[in-house]
């Protein structure tokens, strides 16, 4: 009979240390607020739980990198945003040349302002910065290799045909987009303006029966200089994609055509304005680019490898926009830069209008990590966080079960103390 208390009271114990440390890991569960304190609590929850936490970490990480990215392009666009308002003034001066009440004096003094206003283009587009990062100076453009750029035109049409013009069409036969002559008659002056590299060239010739080489009574002229096949001013004249293209000879900003425009007189020096009009119908359709290496940010906006966005910004510089060295110090050269501010302005617009639906992307972009975040907590909160209520109850069925093997512990001492009082 002792031989069985004893045995009691070995089970009253073992029972008692396991209820012990039950208790105590309730208790540090409910003291860390982890349902998972080391990994021998729940190995597989442990490894899930461990992955989510990485992915959460990085989603966060990458929700503000996205703020660091709408940062250095609101601090690109603010800078834009002043060189729109340089360009508008400069082409309020041009209108302002182009008006023949103004003396040389004074279309001097007109130039001085254009001068001052082309070097702090340029002064913004070197200057301005992000973390010390070169935002507009072409340094955040992609990688590329120098080509010249083109203009084109797509409002001309041959007589008595729907298909548009080719390059050796004569210039008495074109008709507009619509159908309609352009009244353009043998002896008729057409002048070619165009600013190339901060110099405005004007090329004058006249339509005749094109006895001469190359025939100034086709469109090809266009692309010549003083009755010359194309030299260092020249452009190549072409049809592509039914369009009229005028390509700079020179590759890079400073061979770069800027502001073609063509102007149609009749023999009394009187402007033939629809002939005018359709003939200077060009607009950029190839930009031109400078050799460089691929300078455009990536912006890290996932928590995973390749999960970024390239962000590049053209080089705003007064060369890339065309408006270096620009000349408005005689009415025909204000009228040609008006049409090249115009195109400059266009730039400035294209690159901010680009920087506006990149900022708007990444906008939608933390929007989407914010959640993604807050769903992953939720289940890592649901593998790795203790369920407090469920705990408690364990711990107080612990405590109470801990306390009633300490009872039946001593129960199991009194019980061979009254046998051996019969042996007395």
């Amino acid at each position: 009979m002792i031989i069985n208390n004893n045995l009691n009271a070995m089970n009253a114990h073992r029972n008692m240390s396991f209820n012990t440390a039950q208790t105590g890991k309730a208790m540090e569960k409910l003291s860390s607020g982890l349902r998972i304190n080391r990994a021998g609590d729940d190995a597989a929850g442990l490894a899930i739980s461990e992955k989510m936490r990485g992915q959460i970490r990085g989603l966060e990480q990458a929700t503000r990198n996205s703020q660091d990215g709408i940062s250095m392009i609101q601090t690109a666009e603010g800078a834009l945003n002043e060189s729109h308002d340089i360009l508008q003034r400069m082409r309020e001066l041009s209108v302002q040349s182009g008006n023949d009440t103004n003396t040389n004096v004074d279309r001097k003094n007109i130039q001085d302002e254009m001068t001052q206003l082309t070097k702090e283009i340029d002064r913004i587009s070197t200057t301005t910065q992000f973390n010390s990062k070169n935002l507009l100076d072409g340094s955040m453009s992609k990688a590329t290799t120098a080509q010249a750029n083109t203009t084109s035109n797509d409002q001309l049409r041959v007589t008595n045909a729907s298909t548009n013009v080719a390059a050796g069409t004569a210039l008495t036969a074109l008709l507009d987009k619509d159908g309609n002559s352009l009244g353009i008659e043998m002896g008729d002056t057409i002048t070619v303006s165009y600013v190339k590299d901060g110099t405005t060239v004007t090329n004058t010739f006249n339509v005749s029966d094109g006895g001469e080489t190359p025939a100034s009574r086709t469109l090809a002229a266009l692309g010549t200089t003083d009755g010359t096949t194309n030299d260092t001013n020249t452009a190549t004249v072409a049809v592509a994609s039914g369009s009229l293209n005028i390509s700079a000879s020179g590759t890079g900003s400073t061979g770069a055509i800027n502001g073609f425009t063509v102007t149609v007189k009749d023999a009394n020096n009187n402007i033939r304005q629809a002939a005018t009009n359709a003939l200077s119908a060009f607009s950029e359709t190839v930009q031109a680019r400078e050799t460089r290496s691929n300078g455009s940010a990536t912006l890290q906006i996932g928590a995973n490898t390749d999960q970024s966005l390239v962000l590049d910004i053209n080089s705003m510089s007064a060369s890339a926009l065309g408006v270096k060295d620009l000349k408005v110090e005689t009415q025909s050269q204000a009228n040609v830069a008006i049409k090249v501010i115009d195109n400059a302005i266009q730039k400035v617009t294209s690159e901010r209008s680009k920087l506006g639906a990149t900022q708007n992307r990444l906008e939608h972009t933390i929007n989407n990590l914010n959640v993604g975040a807050e769903n992953l907590q939720a289940a890592e909160s649901r593998i790795r966080d203790v369920d407090m209520a469920k705990e408690m109850m364990n711990f107080t069925k612990n405590n109470i079960l801990n306390q009633a093997a300490q009872a039946m512990l001593a129960q199991s001492k009194s019980q061979p103390e009254a046998v051996l009082q019969l042996l007395r």
